[in-house]
Protein backbone atom coordinates (compact mmCIF):
# COMPACT_ATOMS: atom_id res chain seq x y z
CA UNK A 1 0.00 0.00 0.00
CA UNK A 2 1.33 3.47 -0.89
CA UNK A 3 2.51 5.47 2.10
CA UNK A 4 0.81 8.81 2.72
CA UNK A 5 2.83 12.00 2.76
CA UNK A 6 4.19 12.53 6.30
CA UNK A 7 3.10 16.17 6.36
CA UNK A 8 -0.40 15.08 5.37
CA UNK A 9 -0.40 12.42 8.11
CA UNK A 10 0.28 15.05 10.78
CA UNK A 11 -1.85 17.70 9.09
CA UNK A 12 0.94 20.31 8.93
CA UNK A 13 2.54 22.41 6.23
CA UNK A 14 6.03 21.78 4.84
CA UNK A 15 7.36 24.98 6.44
CA UNK A 16 5.91 24.19 9.88
CA UNK A 17 8.46 24.53 12.68
CA UNK A 18 9.78 21.52 14.57
CA UNK A 19 8.17 22.78 17.77
CA UNK A 20 4.74 22.99 16.12
CA UNK A 21 5.20 19.51 14.64
CA UNK A 22 5.91 18.22 18.14
CA UNK A 23 2.77 19.87 19.55
CA UNK A 24 0.67 18.42 16.73
CA UNK A 25 2.09 14.94 17.29
CA UNK A 26 1.39 15.07 21.04
CA UNK A 27 -2.23 16.02 20.38
CA UNK A 28 -2.76 13.26 17.82
CA UNK A 29 -0.91 10.69 19.94
CA UNK A 30 -3.23 11.36 22.87
CA UNK A 31 -6.24 11.02 20.61
CA UNK A 32 -5.30 7.72 18.97
CA UNK A 33 -3.36 5.99 21.77
CA UNK A 34 -4.35 2.28 21.96
CA UNK A 35 -5.19 2.52 25.66
CA UNK A 36 -7.81 5.14 24.84
CA UNK A 37 -9.13 3.14 21.89
CA UNK A 38 -9.08 -0.46 23.12
CA UNK A 39 -9.77 -2.93 20.30
CA UNK A 40 -9.96 -0.19 17.64
CA UNK A 41 -7.57 -1.36 14.89
CA UNK A 42 -8.16 1.77 12.84
CA UNK A 43 -7.07 3.98 15.73
CA UNK A 44 -4.05 1.76 16.31
CA UNK A 45 -3.09 2.13 12.66
CA UNK A 46 -3.39 5.92 12.95
CA UNK A 47 -1.25 5.86 16.09
CA UNK A 48 1.52 3.95 14.30
CA UNK A 49 1.28 6.15 11.20
CA UNK A 50 1.61 9.45 13.08
CA UNK A 51 4.51 8.08 15.15
CA UNK A 52 6.36 7.03 11.98
CA UNK A 53 5.79 10.45 10.41
CA UNK A 54 6.93 12.22 13.57
CA UNK A 55 10.13 10.16 13.85
CA UNK A 56 11.18 11.53 10.45
CA UNK A 57 9.93 15.13 10.64
CA UNK A 58 11.31 15.82 14.13
CA UNK A 59 14.85 15.05 12.94
CA UNK A 60 16.33 17.89 10.79
CA UNK A 61 18.58 15.54 8.78
CA UNK A 62 15.87 12.95 8.09
CA UNK A 63 13.38 15.72 7.31
CA UNK A 64 15.78 17.29 4.80
CA UNK A 65 16.28 13.94 3.03
CA UNK A 66 12.52 13.34 3.02
CA UNK A 67 11.81 16.82 1.60
CA UNK A 68 14.26 16.13 -1.21
CA UNK A 69 13.70 12.46 -2.02
CA UNK A 70 10.38 11.49 -0.40
CA UNK A 71 9.96 8.12 1.27
CA UNK A 72 12.82 6.56 -0.72
CA UNK A 73 15.20 9.05 0.86
CA UNK A 74 14.67 7.73 4.38
CA UNK A 75 14.19 4.02 3.63
CA UNK A 76 17.24 2.10 4.73
CA UNK A 77 16.04 -1.40 5.24
CA UNK A 78 14.09 -4.08 3.41
CA UNK A 79 10.62 -3.21 4.54
CA UNK A 80 9.14 -4.24 1.20
CA UNK A 81 9.94 -7.92 1.66
CA UNK A 82 10.57 -8.54 5.37
CA UNK A 83 6.98 -7.76 6.27
CA UNK A 84 8.16 -5.55 9.13
CA UNK A 85 7.45 -1.86 9.11
CA UNK A 86 6.92 0.69 11.91
CA UNK A 87 5.06 -1.55 14.38
CA UNK A 88 3.09 -0.78 17.55
CA UNK A 89 6.10 -1.33 19.81
CA UNK A 90 8.06 1.26 17.81
CA UNK A 91 5.15 3.70 18.01
CA UNK A 92 4.84 3.24 21.78
CA UNK A 93 8.57 3.84 22.22
CA UNK A 94 8.23 7.09 20.28
CA UNK A 95 5.28 8.06 22.50
CA UNK A 96 7.16 7.31 25.72
CA UNK A 97 10.36 9.01 24.54
CA UNK A 98 8.48 12.32 24.38
CA UNK A 99 8.07 12.34 28.17
CA UNK A 100 4.32 11.86 28.33
CA UNK A 101 2.81 11.43 31.79
CA UNK A 102 0.84 8.19 31.86
CA UNK A 103 -2.00 8.59 34.28
CA UNK A 104 -5.43 10.00 35.08
CA UNK A 105 -5.14 13.10 32.89
CA UNK A 106 -4.65 11.06 29.74
CA UNK A 107 -7.09 8.38 30.85
CA UNK A 108 -4.51 5.74 29.92
CA UNK A 109 -4.36 2.77 32.25
CA UNK A 110 -1.26 1.05 33.45
CA UNK A 111 0.32 -1.38 31.10
CA UNK A 112 1.24 -4.93 32.14
CA UNK A 113 4.47 -5.65 34.01
CA UNK A 114 6.01 -7.19 30.87
CA UNK A 115 5.79 -3.93 28.94
CA UNK A 116 7.63 -2.11 31.75
CA UNK A 117 10.55 -4.50 31.58
CA UNK A 118 13.70 -3.31 29.89
CA UNK A 119 14.13 -4.40 26.31
CA UNK A 120 17.32 -6.22 25.36
CA UNK A 121 19.97 -4.53 23.25
CA UNK A 122 20.02 -4.91 19.49
CA UNK A 123 22.87 -6.82 17.88
CA UNK A 124 24.55 -5.52 14.73
CA UNK A 125 26.49 -7.85 12.46
CA UNK A 126 28.14 -7.53 9.05
CA UNK A 127 27.37 -10.23 6.47
CA UNK A 128 29.79 -10.61 3.56
CA UNK A 129 28.23 -11.71 0.25
CA UNK A 130 29.72 -12.55 -3.13
CA UNK A 131 28.34 -11.01 -6.29
CA UNK A 132 27.10 -14.48 -7.32
CA UNK A 133 25.11 -14.77 -4.06
CA UNK A 134 23.69 -11.30 -4.58
CA UNK A 135 22.70 -12.22 -8.13
CA UNK A 136 20.57 -15.21 -7.09
CA UNK A 137 19.63 -14.48 -3.48
CA UNK A 138 20.80 -16.80 -0.75
CA UNK A 139 19.85 -18.30 2.59
CA UNK A 140 22.46 -17.81 5.31
CA UNK A 141 22.79 -19.38 8.73
CA UNK A 142 24.46 -17.04 11.21
CA UNK A 143 25.91 -18.03 14.57
CA UNK A 144 25.41 -15.42 17.30
CA UNK A 145 26.39 -15.03 20.92
CA UNK A 146 23.35 -13.63 22.73
CA UNK A 147 22.07 -13.07 26.24
CA UNK A 148 19.18 -15.52 26.64
CA UNK A 149 16.83 -16.50 29.46
CA UNK A 150 18.70 -18.08 32.35
CA UNK A 151 18.06 -21.82 32.62
CA UNK A 152 18.29 -21.64 36.40
CA UNK A 153 15.51 -19.12 37.01
CA UNK A 154 13.85 -18.83 33.56
CA UNK A 155 14.48 -15.11 33.55
CA UNK A 156 13.04 -14.18 36.95
CA UNK A 157 16.39 -13.56 38.60
CA UNK A 158 15.28 -15.40 41.76
CA UNK A 159 16.81 -18.60 43.07
CA UNK A 160 14.45 -21.54 42.42
CA UNK A 161 12.26 -22.41 45.40
CA UNK A 162 12.82 -19.10 47.21
CA UNK A 163 9.99 -16.80 48.24
CA UNK A 164 9.48 -13.13 47.48
CA UNK A 165 8.18 -10.17 49.44
CA UNK A 166 6.14 -7.22 48.20
CA UNK A 167 8.15 -4.08 47.48
CA UNK A 168 7.31 -1.55 50.19
CA UNK A 169 8.17 1.49 48.05
CA UNK A 170 5.65 0.78 45.28
CA UNK A 171 3.36 -1.57 47.22
CA UNK A 172 3.77 -4.24 44.56
CA UNK A 173 2.72 -2.11 41.60
CA UNK A 174 6.22 -1.79 40.16
CA UNK A 175 5.57 1.91 39.62
CA UNK A 176 5.92 5.14 41.51
CA UNK A 177 3.70 8.12 40.77
CA UNK A 178 4.37 11.81 40.94
CA UNK A 179 1.38 14.15 40.80
CA UNK A 180 1.79 17.71 39.55
CA UNK A 181 -0.66 20.52 38.78
CA UNK A 182 -0.73 22.69 35.68
CA UNK A 183 -3.08 25.07 33.88
CA UNK A 184 -4.46 22.07 32.01
CA UNK A 185 -5.25 20.06 35.10
CA UNK A 186 -3.57 17.28 37.01
CA UNK A 187 -0.68 15.35 35.52
CA UNK A 188 0.28 11.99 36.94
CA UNK A 189 3.76 10.90 35.88
CA UNK A 190 4.48 7.20 36.32
CA UNK A 191 7.99 5.79 36.43
CA UNK A 192 9.54 2.41 37.21
CA UNK A 193 10.10 1.75 40.88
CA UNK A 194 13.84 2.16 41.57
CA UNK A 195 13.87 -0.34 44.44
CA UNK A 196 12.39 -3.37 42.66
CA UNK A 197 13.11 -2.25 39.07
CA UNK A 198 9.45 -2.59 38.15
CA UNK A 199 9.05 -6.13 39.45
CA UNK A 200 6.77 -5.19 42.34
CA UNK A 201 8.53 -7.73 44.52
CA UNK A 202 11.84 -8.32 46.23
CA UNK A 203 13.60 -11.68 46.00
CA UNK A 204 14.87 -13.25 49.21
CA UNK A 205 17.70 -14.90 47.27
CA UNK A 206 18.95 -14.22 43.75
CA UNK A 207 19.70 -16.91 41.19
CA UNK A 208 23.28 -18.18 41.50
CA UNK A 209 23.52 -18.98 37.79
CA UNK A 210 22.88 -15.43 36.54
CA UNK A 211 23.38 -13.43 39.77
CA UNK A 212 19.84 -12.12 39.56
CA UNK A 213 20.05 -10.72 36.03
CA UNK A 214 17.79 -13.43 34.56
CA UNK A 215 20.11 -13.97 31.57
CA UNK A 216 23.14 -15.93 30.54
CA UNK A 217 25.23 -16.02 27.38
CA UNK A 218 24.82 -18.76 24.82
CA UNK A 219 25.27 -19.40 21.11
CA UNK A 220 22.32 -19.23 18.76
CA UNK A 221 21.94 -19.90 15.05
CA UNK A 222 19.48 -17.84 13.03
CA UNK A 223 18.51 -18.28 9.38
CA UNK A 224 18.08 -15.24 7.17
CA UNK A 225 16.80 -15.09 3.59
CA UNK A 226 18.80 -12.61 1.53
CA UNK A 227 16.85 -11.45 -1.54
CA UNK A 228 18.58 -10.99 -4.87
CA UNK A 229 19.80 -7.49 -5.71
CA UNK A 230 21.05 -6.25 -2.34
CA UNK A 231 24.16 -4.10 -2.07
CA UNK A 232 26.58 -2.78 0.54
CA UNK A 233 24.82 -0.47 2.99
CA UNK A 234 21.49 -2.32 2.86
CA UNK A 235 20.40 -4.03 6.04
CA UNK A 236 17.82 -6.55 7.25
CA UNK A 237 16.22 -6.42 10.69
CA UNK A 238 15.42 -9.73 12.39
CA UNK A 239 12.85 -8.82 15.03
CA UNK A 240 13.26 -10.13 18.59
CA UNK A 241 16.27 -12.30 17.72
CA UNK A 242 18.76 -10.30 19.78
CA UNK A 243 19.59 -10.11 23.48
CA UNK A 244 16.80 -10.76 25.98
CA UNK A 245 16.19 -7.91 28.41
CA UNK A 246 17.05 -8.17 32.13
CA UNK A 247 14.61 -10.12 34.31
CA UNK A 248 12.84 -11.61 31.31
CA UNK A 249 12.45 -8.36 29.36
CA UNK A 250 11.59 -8.52 25.64
CA UNK A 251 14.36 -9.36 23.20
CA UNK A 252 16.05 -6.79 21.00
CA UNK A 253 16.58 -7.15 17.27
CA UNK A 254 19.42 -8.43 15.11
CA UNK A 255 20.39 -5.94 12.40
CA UNK A 256 22.30 -7.53 9.53
CA UNK A 257 24.33 -5.13 7.38
CA UNK A 258 25.23 -6.28 3.87
CA UNK A 259 28.90 -6.10 2.86
CA UNK A 260 29.51 -6.89 -0.81
CA UNK A 261 32.81 -8.64 -1.54
CA UNK A 262 34.75 -7.07 -4.42
CA UNK A 263 34.65 -9.41 -7.43
CA UNK A 264 37.88 -10.36 -9.18
CA UNK A 265 36.27 -10.27 -12.64
CA UNK A 266 33.22 -8.01 -12.60
CA UNK A 267 32.72 -4.40 -11.57
CA UNK A 268 29.25 -3.49 -10.32
CA UNK A 269 27.42 -0.33 -11.42
CA UNK A 270 23.98 -0.36 -9.78
CA UNK A 271 22.14 -3.32 -11.31
CA UNK A 272 24.61 -3.54 -14.23
CA UNK A 273 27.96 -5.31 -14.15
CA UNK A 274 31.02 -4.43 -16.22
CA UNK A 275 33.47 -6.92 -17.71
CA UNK A 276 36.64 -5.98 -19.60
CA UNK A 277 37.24 -8.27 -22.59
CA UNK A 278 40.74 -8.29 -24.16
CA UNK A 279 40.84 -8.87 -27.95
CA UNK A 280 43.70 -9.06 -30.40
CA UNK A 281 43.89 -6.94 -33.57
CA UNK A 282 42.48 -9.70 -35.75
CA UNK A 283 39.45 -10.34 -33.57
CA UNK A 284 38.65 -6.62 -33.32
CA UNK A 285 39.10 -6.04 -37.09
CA UNK A 286 37.47 -9.20 -38.44
CA UNK A 287 34.85 -9.73 -35.74
CA UNK A 288 34.47 -12.91 -33.72
CA UNK A 289 32.21 -14.99 -31.55
CA UNK A 290 33.69 -15.06 -28.04
CA UNK A 291 32.63 -17.04 -24.98
CA UNK A 292 32.63 -14.69 -21.96
CA UNK A 293 31.96 -15.32 -18.25
CA UNK A 294 28.70 -14.15 -16.64
CA UNK A 295 27.35 -14.44 -13.11
CA UNK A 296 25.39 -17.52 -14.19
CA UNK A 297 28.02 -19.35 -16.24
CA UNK A 298 29.52 -18.64 -19.64
CA UNK A 299 27.69 -17.19 -22.65
CA UNK A 300 28.48 -16.42 -26.31
CA UNK A 301 29.03 -12.82 -27.39
CA UNK A 302 29.25 -11.62 -31.00
CA UNK A 303 31.99 -9.10 -31.69
CA UNK A 304 31.06 -6.96 -34.74
CA UNK A 305 33.60 -6.31 -37.50
CA UNK A 306 35.76 -3.24 -36.90
CA UNK A 307 35.12 -3.01 -33.14
CA UNK A 308 37.18 -0.24 -31.53
CA UNK A 309 38.98 -0.43 -28.20
CA UNK A 310 36.73 1.03 -25.49
CA UNK A 311 33.54 -0.04 -27.24
CA UNK A 312 30.92 -1.28 -24.75
CA UNK A 313 28.68 -4.16 -25.81
CA UNK A 314 25.51 -4.89 -23.86
CA UNK A 315 24.32 -8.37 -22.82
CA UNK A 316 20.75 -7.73 -21.74
CA UNK A 317 19.43 -9.37 -18.61
CA UNK A 318 22.82 -10.72 -17.53
CA UNK A 319 23.27 -8.32 -14.62
CA UNK A 320 21.89 -8.04 -11.07
CA UNK A 321 18.14 -8.45 -10.33
CA UNK A 322 16.37 -5.23 -9.35
CA UNK A 323 15.77 -5.26 -5.59
CA UNK A 324 12.47 -3.38 -5.42
CA UNK A 325 11.02 -4.18 -8.85
CA UNK A 326 10.91 -6.81 -11.58
CA UNK A 327 13.64 -7.35 -14.15
CA UNK A 328 17.40 -7.24 -13.87
CA UNK A 329 20.31 -5.19 -15.11
CA UNK A 330 22.66 -5.93 -18.01
CA UNK A 331 26.22 -7.14 -18.37
CA UNK A 332 28.33 -4.51 -20.09
CA UNK A 333 31.37 -5.83 -21.95
CA UNK A 334 34.07 -3.25 -22.55
CA UNK A 335 36.42 -4.11 -25.40
CA UNK A 336 40.15 -3.73 -24.73
CA UNK A 337 42.29 -4.27 -27.85
CA UNK A 338 45.52 -5.88 -26.73
CA UNK A 339 48.82 -4.86 -28.34
CA UNK A 340 51.48 -7.59 -28.41
CA UNK A 341 54.84 -6.68 -26.87
CA UNK A 342 56.90 -9.48 -28.49
CA UNK A 343 56.79 -10.46 -32.15
CA UNK A 344 58.64 -13.11 -34.14
CA UNK A 345 60.38 -12.12 -37.37
CA UNK A 346 57.52 -13.64 -39.36
CA UNK A 347 54.95 -11.72 -37.35
CA UNK A 348 56.88 -8.49 -37.80
CA UNK A 349 56.80 -8.91 -41.58
CA UNK A 350 53.02 -9.46 -41.46
CA UNK A 351 52.51 -6.26 -39.44
CA UNK A 352 54.90 -4.33 -41.72
CA UNK A 353 52.90 -5.39 -44.77
CA UNK A 354 49.67 -4.53 -42.96
CA UNK A 355 51.00 -1.08 -42.05
CA UNK A 356 51.35 -0.29 -45.76
CA UNK A 357 47.64 -0.85 -46.30
CA UNK A 358 45.52 2.29 -46.53
CA UNK A 359 42.70 0.69 -44.52
CA UNK A 360 44.98 -0.12 -41.56
CA UNK A 361 45.86 3.53 -40.93
CA UNK A 362 43.77 5.50 -38.41
CA UNK A 363 42.16 8.68 -39.79
CA UNK A 364 44.14 11.85 -39.14
CA UNK A 365 42.35 14.96 -37.94
CA UNK A 366 38.91 13.30 -38.14
CA UNK A 367 37.02 14.91 -35.24
CA UNK A 368 34.00 12.65 -35.74
CA UNK A 369 36.22 9.58 -35.34
CA UNK A 370 37.72 10.94 -32.10
CA UNK A 371 34.25 11.85 -30.81
CA UNK A 372 32.97 8.32 -31.46
CA UNK A 373 35.96 6.85 -29.60
CA UNK A 374 35.19 9.07 -26.58
CA UNK A 375 31.51 8.11 -26.65
CA UNK A 376 32.33 4.39 -26.49
CA UNK A 377 34.32 4.74 -23.25
CA UNK A 378 32.15 3.71 -20.26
Amino acid sequence: MTKRDYYEVLGVQRDTSTEEIKKTYRKLAMEYHPDRNAGDKKAEGKFKEIAEAYEVLKDPEKRARYDRFGHSGIKGGFEDFTGFGFDLADALRTFMSEGFGIGDFFDIGRRSTDTRKQRGRNLQIKLKLTLEEISTGVEKKIKLKILDLCDGCRGTGAAPGTSTTTCLQCQGSGEVRQVSQSLFGQFVNISTCPRCNGEGKIFQQTCKVCNGDGRFQREKIITVEIPAGVSSGNYITMRAEGNVGPKGGPAGDVIIFIDEIEHKTFERHGDDILYDLPLNFSQAALGANIEVPTLNGRANLHIPTGTQSGKVLRMRGKGIPCLHSHGRGDQLVRIVVWTPTKLSSKEKKIFEELAKSENSRPPQGDRNFIRKIKETIF
